[in-house]
């Protein structure tokens, strides 16, 4: 099936391609470039670290401040509107500290490494004539852009306080004027591409 304008198609043999123009693939490699700012950089150990030691390096054991990085890192324990009905909230802070301690160190490493994927893999795309290419993603960039298209959704609905599916249609009827304009468009345009990305790879 020939690769489509905004819409993921498998490809033979497995995998997914989808066509994109010049800004589409301007705007992806600059949304995945401010992902990774946003998650920072990782940890590199030294080259005569214990391996062992690495692995049980703890991470932070408090939620981050910045609202687009606590949607990323969320608490593992508790819901984001309060503890429920007989629920301990100090119980509740307490494992969900515990949890990240152990856990958002190799979680950042994953979403780094998803966000990396989808540059590295814009930057190895074959200009056409207009100046648009078919992005092809086999073996494991499939399951790597879907990590991070989930990201960038999470991050951009941080930034524009989305919290219900009713609010982005209010967001979309925004006037063309409004700064916010842009960001909503590249969030449903986000959304089209995970969608059918993960279509594809289910068929």
């Amino acid at each position: 099936m020939a690769a489509r304008p905004g819409t993921f198609v498998p490809l033979k043999g497995g995998g997914a391609a989808v066509a994109l123009d010049e800004i589409e693939i301007s705007i992806l490699r600059s949304l995945a470039v401010q992902l990774l700012e946003l998650i920072g950089p990782g940890d590199e150990p030294a080259e005569d670290a214990d391996p062992l030691a690495a692995l049980f390096a703890e991470g932070p054991s408090e939620p981050p401040s910045d609202p687009a990085l606590a949607r990323l890192f969320p608490d593992a324990y508790g819901s984001p509107d309060g503890p429920a009905e007989g629920e301990d909230p100090e119980q509740l802070r307490s494992r969900s500290a515990e949890f990240r301690r152990f856990t958002e160190n190799d979680l950042r490493t994953r979403k780094r490494e998803d966000a990396l994927a989808v540059v590295r893999s814009l930057d190895a795309l074959t200009p056409a004539g207009d100046g648009g290419a078919v992005l092809e993603l086999t073996g494991e960039q499939p399951l790597r852009w879907l990590g991070a298209l989930n990201d960038l959704r999470l991050t951009i609905a941080a930034r524009l306080e989305i919290a219900e599916d009713d609010q982005v249609e209010q967001l979309y009827r925004l006037p063309d004027e409004d700064v916010r304009k842009p960001m909503v468009m590249a969030y449903l345009w986000l959304g089209g591409l995970q969608e059918t990305l993960v279509d594809t790879l289910a068929t």
